[in-house]
């Protein structure tokens, strides 16, 4: 079977890694899978167009607003996943809303990444609510071991740091949902008086607007460095280097960086916010802050209690393994795309 698969394909980013792993569950069962940016496109009628001269026999879309609209035109069989700007942004938006009422109508399966997502997607949308099946996203870590640490310092402008350095790293995107500015200010002052410490912030710029607004409020700041994205195995081999993970998002769907830093047993400290509380259990497989002085407290705990990191990582690796598994997402989409897009074809 011939797949159009929509998804948003900035590189290096969670959406990205995302696609190209279902992407790879489909074609090792046999589908035709091509990957479309659904950033590039304009309107439902431009994919139809598509659909009709490459023959695709069905559809399938990561955000269900983003990518799943341009599905609706089409006569073909199609599937959604949804992604956290649906949940959390988008269906604040009236029109949005609706539109995505009409493709979960039109929709032959929903993805969502956990029960609680399931949940509030349910209550948005009681008539989809038969075709939502939950998958959380699998992890399949691959660092690149050859990967050059003290060449990334150098780059970075990290090298001057005297003694044992503490990397706290976040990854995102910049764009504002994803609020990397939330602790700069407690990061300048702890830099200040420990200078080990420092925040790199790292991703792809998403937002250029915003991208400029946060390289000017980081212009004279000590401390923080702002990094442009590299590849993920990289990624992943500096997550590995780093002493700790940090996410400051104002609203997230599943965090493929909290995940992957969980299986790399680095810990992770994380804005306390309900896409993020959905996968970590506070002191047990990371810790949640709720401001950015409670940050620093929990951090240099972290850095203090040897145990604690111990416990949390130690946990955090068996959670992944239990509930993240990469064998078991390959088959769920597999099993949603044979059962529900052969249907009628």
């Amino acid at each position: 079977m011939r797949i159009l698969f929509l998804a948003c394909l900035r590189a290096n980013t969670g959406n990205s890694t995302t696609a190209d792993r279902i992407k790879s569950h489909l074609e090792a069962a046999g589908h035709e899978c091509e990957l479309r940016d659904s950033a590039g496109l304009q309107c439902p009628l431009e994919v139809a167009k598509l659909v009709s001269q490459r023959k695709f026999d069905a559809g399938l879309a990561i955000h269900v607003y983003k990518a799943g609209r341009f599905l609706l035109a089409n006569r073909i069989p199609f599937g959604v996943i949804f992604g956290g700007t649906d949940i959390n942004e988008d269906v604040k938006n009236e029109e949005k809303y609706r539109v995505m009422r009409a493709v979960l109508e039109d929709a032959r399966f929903a993805v969502a990444f956990t029960n609680k997502m399931k949940k509030v997607a349910e209550k948005l949308w009681p008539q989809a609510i038969s075709k939502i099946h939950i998958q959380p996203q699998g992890i399949l870590s691959m660092p690149n071991l050859s990967f050059d640490f003290q060449a990334f310092l150098h780059n970075a402008g990290m090298l001057q740091i005297p003694g044992k350095t503490h990397i706290f790293l976040l990854i995102c995107g910049l764009r504002r949902v994803k609020d990397p500015l939330y602790l700069v200010e407690a990061f300048a002052e702890w830099h200040e008086r420990e200078s080990s410490i420092c925040l790199a912030i790292i991703g792809p710029m998403v937002d250029p607007l915003f991208t400029n607004e946060v390289k000017v409020q980081l212009h004279n700041v000590d401390g923080v460095h702002l990094i442009e994205e590299i590849p993920q195995a990289d990624l992943q081999a500096l997550i590995k280097r780093s002493f700790a993970v940090v996410n400051s998002s104002l609203s997230e769907g599943m965090s493929a960086a909290i995940l992957e830093a969980m299986d790399l047993e680095v810990p992770v400290l994380a804005r306390n916010i309900p896409g993020n509380a959905a996968i970590i259990r506070h002191e047990h497989t990371g810790l949640l802050f709720s401001n950015p002085k409670e940050f620093v407290k929990l951090a240099k705990r972290l850095m203090s209690e040897p145990d604690l990191k111990r416990k949390i990582t130690n946990n955090a690796k068996n959670y992944i393994s239990a509930h993240h598994s990469w064998e078991l997402e390959r088959k769920t989409y597999q099993n949603l795309v044979h059962i529900c897009l052969t249907e009628e074809l």
